[in-house]
């Protein structure tokens, strides 16, 4: 099983959507919010490079953004 970290806030849009797919699919994450934790912020903006919200990391693969199709692509579904 993959390790999965979502660095999110509660009001975006693509990181409500982000996590309702992954639940839909019965994908086990942890979900981040960043506004909460400014610890995970900086873990997130040194991951990326970026200050914007989602960045899910996927075992160490960085995905930005909502991307659908590289996250199921990398988790084979």
């Amino acid at each position: 099983m993959a390790d999965i970290k979502v660095y999110s806030t509660e009001f975006c849009p693509y990181c409500v959507s982000l996590k309702e797919f992954l639940k839909e699919k019965n994908i086990a994450f942890q979900a981040i919010d960043v506004t909460q934790d400014i610890k995970a912020q900086e873990e997130m903006i040194e991951k990326s490079g970026q200050m914007g919200v989602p960045v899910t990391d996927i075992d160490g693969q960085i995905i930005i953004g909502f991307d659908r199709e590289k996250i199921s692509q990398i988790l084979g579904i």
